[in-house]
């Protein structure tokens, strides 16, 4: 019995020390900038143990004020066009996904802007359901604590955007050799075509694929009303 009842404590000040620090880390980043995600973390040890790659991490925190409008718009266009809807589940492109994995056809992500902020600051990449009931979690509690401009600003600021480099000041200055601020449209929209895979392609040398993806975004944005800017 003493071993059920330990045991018992034990689990309940796990769970409560979680939903504690889970809460106040949510909370901090609301106002705090994201110092370093889980993600930066593997991409280093991949590259540390990989002869063939250089070890870099590029990242600038800059503010929602400091980046073009061009750039939210062009990732909401291409990722999440519900973004300014949802409660950070497009529940539609969930059942759509679903649908089509039963059918055995080629699965496009449902995963929100919101969801893919919460992977990239949180958690780690994998696909189990440890994973997946954590992200909808930390997505819940990310829509309760923080506004959409907050959302945008750190997904913009910790997305892997290429090998090494993360958040939309870094790709502005390595694809385009200048600050976020003055990203164009066709840039911006250039950076949000690679995003789906951002190791594979890039901004520096698109594919006409990409450029067939930045001539769709361009013509998205164009019908998507804009993303505040006060936080």
């Amino acid at each position: 019995m003493k071993v059920f009842k330990w045991l018992w404590r034990l689990i309940w000040k796990t769970i409560m020390w979680f939903f504690i620090l889970s809460v106040g880390l949510t909370v901090l980043y609301r106002f705090v900038p994201v110092p370093i995600t889980p993600l930066m973390v593997i991409r280093l040890f991949e590259q540390t143990f990989d002869s063939d790659k250089e070890v870099r991490l590029r990242k600038d925190w800059v503010p929602f004020s400091e980046i073009s409008k061009n750039a939210p718009q062009a990732v909401y266009a291409s990722e999440d066009q519900k973004f300014l809807d949802h409660n950070g589940f497009d529940i539609e492109a969930m059942e759509k996904a679903w649908e089509n994995n039963k059918k055995g056809k080629r699965v496009k992500g449902a995963s929100t802007i919101t969801q893919q902020t919460v992977k990239n600051v949180f958690l780690w990449q994998s696909r189990n359901y440890l994973r997946k009931g954590l992200e909808a979690y930390f997505t819940v509690l990310v829509e309760l604590i923080w506004p959409k401009e907050r959302i945008m600003e750190v997904y913009l600021n910790v997305i892997e955007m290429g090998d090494g480099i993360y958040g939309i000041e870094a790709a502005s200055q390595e694809f385009f050799n200048k600050p976020a601020a003055k990203l164009t449209r066709n840039q911006a929209a250039l950076i949000a075509a690679v995003l789906p895979n951002p190791r594979r392609w890039s901004p520096a040398k698109p594919t006409p694929y990409i450029y067939g993806r930045q001539a769709w975004i361009l013509r998205q944005m164009n019908n998507l009303p804009p993303i505040g800017m006060g936080i």
